[in-house]
């Protein structure tokens, strides 16, 4: 299997609302917002088995000292291969400088994200208005 990374934004939108059922993130019940907040992202990085996506993630930032990384989703079938690691290593040759990388994670993702060098902020506590119903 030879996955490839693509920074391009051509992407299909039913693509990539069967990666987000398959992963069963609500994203996917709103198909326009989600292609849109993908498409305007300050980076986006896609992974391809051959023209498959198997998987995609994404940073919203004001590109010089903040980076939130939103969503990074690798397909069920494809998980513990490396690409989910790939997409950060991808992430981070842009963002390691940065003053702050931020994102939120629970369940199996803390660990996966722990060992991508991310951890804790000291004793914050997570807060969102959020209208999914995955977590």
């Amino acid at each position: 299997m030879q996955i490839t990374l693509s920074e391009t934004r051509d992407l299909n939108i039913d693509e990539v609302v069967a990666l987000y059922k398959a992963n069963q993130w609500s994203a996917a019940e709103k198909p326009q917002a989600l292609f849109n907040a993908l498409l305007h992202s300050h980076t986006l990085i896609s992974a391809w088995d051959n023209d498959k996506l198997v998987g995609i993630g994404n940073a919203i930032s004001d590109g010089y000292l903040v980076v939130y990384y939103p969503h990074l989703l690798v397909h069920p079938d494809y998980q513990g291969k490396g690409i989910g690691h790939q997409i950060v290593a991808k992430m981070q040759e842009k963002y390691a400088s940065f003053h702050m990388q931020m994102l939120t994670a629970d369940g199996k993702a803390i660990d996966f994200y722990k060992k991508n060098g991310f951890e804790r902020a000291g004793q914050t506590e997570p807060m969102w208005m959020y209208n999914g119903d995955e977590h």
